[in-house]
């Protein structure tokens, strides 16, 4: 059995008392901060988010405010995704690249007013890079790590615990819809978003005080429906074919650019707008992609490393996987990653070297279900 030591370098979410009482088993560590793994039933876990309803502490999934007269102009340039007709209450999925066009992180982006943005990162610093370009550039704008924490309820049936403590009137938000709120005086953000394609919302805490009160009413609403308490699920975002950054691609170790990802249809290079970027992602965009993201099926029964594993044809390293595990819907190991792009319709036989074993694989398209 493996611990991990949990001390004062590592953040505790507003829900982890909660979590602790309600049987989390394991934790890992997400832009500084500890997140739920488990709670000792991952298939039962797995089952609710298909089936039912689960609700995790994703608190970890921190926020990055932009706040200020120029908290637009820095959002804009943070992004090649044109954010000219995001409306108050709408969310975007939106890239972030460095200056040679890589991806440093993809977040949901929700625009609070014209004077403040969050942008609701994945795992990486994104608060430093966006307070060095904001002020390198001179603008009028804040840049902070605000007091929220967000918690998901997600499957099936969590829009009728939502309904149940907000009202029927959340049947009718559009995904990344969100707005500004309260429960029983709980200071919120209610959104339509979450990392499952399940369906589902996300509640923004924007005072950490009320972590287990609130972890408390999404339990007792939920209790008919039989929620229970799980975590983000590898097994469903790779049915889905979700990106994770960190996982798929991360800047120190596995670049990769929007276009090799499949998200290159939100890189605007024709709206005119200046973002950090540009010209590397203007030259990819003539090249074409070198390599492609793809889905895989595996054979047999390989044991996940908990790493990326290169992925080969004919003796040669032809790109990468960066997750695989086994789908219980399909039946299959399914698996997901980089590979040279004129091998991505090619169906060349390839091989995913795992320990001293080989498994042979074939690829699919993403995502699975």
């Amino acid at each position: 059995m493996h611990h991990i030591g949990i001390g004062p370098n590592l953040r505790k979410s507003a829900y982890f008392d909660a979590t602790v009482r309600d049987g989390v088993k394991s934790f890992s560590v997400y832009n500084h901060m500890l997140i739920p793994g488990h709670f000792g039933e991952p298939e039962a876990e797995y089952d609710r988010l298909i089936n039912g309803v689960v609700m995790w502490d994703v608190a970890a999934q921190r926020q990055v405010e932009l706040r200020g007269p120029d908290a637009g102009r820095l959002a804009q340039y943070l992004t090649p995704r044109n954010l000219s007709k995001t409306r108050i209450g709408q969310g975007r999925y939106v890239p972030l690249c460095d200056y040679d066009g890589w991806l440093i992180n993809d977040p949901v982006l929700l625009k609070l007013s014209d004077k403040r943005y969050w942008l609701s990162v994945a795992d990486s610093d994104i608060h430093l890079w966006a307070a060095a370009i904001g002020r390198e550039r001179g603008w009028d704008v804040r840049v902070s790590e605000p007091d929220v924490s967000p918690l998901a309820i997600q499957g099936p049936n969590a829009v009728e615990v939502v309904a149940k403590l907000f009202g029927d009137h959340i049947r009718e938000f559009t995904y990344f819809g969100f707005v500004e709120t309260q429960l029983d005086g709980i200071p919120l953000v209610l959104a339509r978003s979450g990392w499952s394609k399940q369906g589902g919302f996300e509640l923004y805490l924007q005072n950490s005080a009320h972590g287990t009160r609130l972890w408390n009413k999404v339990k007792e609403a939920g209790e008919e429906f039989g929620i229970g308490p799980g975590a983000p699920n590898d097994i469903e975002r790779l049915e889905s074919g979700l990106i994770s950054y960190g996982a798929d691609m991360r800047l120190q170790t596995h670049r990769a650019n929007p276009f090799e990802m499949g998200i290159g249809k939100l890189v605007d290079l024709s709206s005119g707008h200046d973002f950090v970027g540009k010209a590397a992602l203007e030259t990819i965009a003539q090249e074409g992609a070198r390599r492609t993201r793809i889905g895989l099926f595996i054979q047999g029964d390989p044991t996940p490393p908990g790493h990326q594993v290169p992925l080969t044809y004919d003796g040669k390293t032809v790109g990468f996987v960066s997750e695989f595990a086994f789908s219980k819907r399909l039946a299959k190991t399914i698996g997901v990653g980089l590979i040279q792009s004129d091998l991505a319709d090619a169906n060349v036989p390839l091989n995913v070297p795992v320990g001293a074993k080989e498994f042979s694989a074939r690829v699919t398209a993403v995502p699975f279900i």
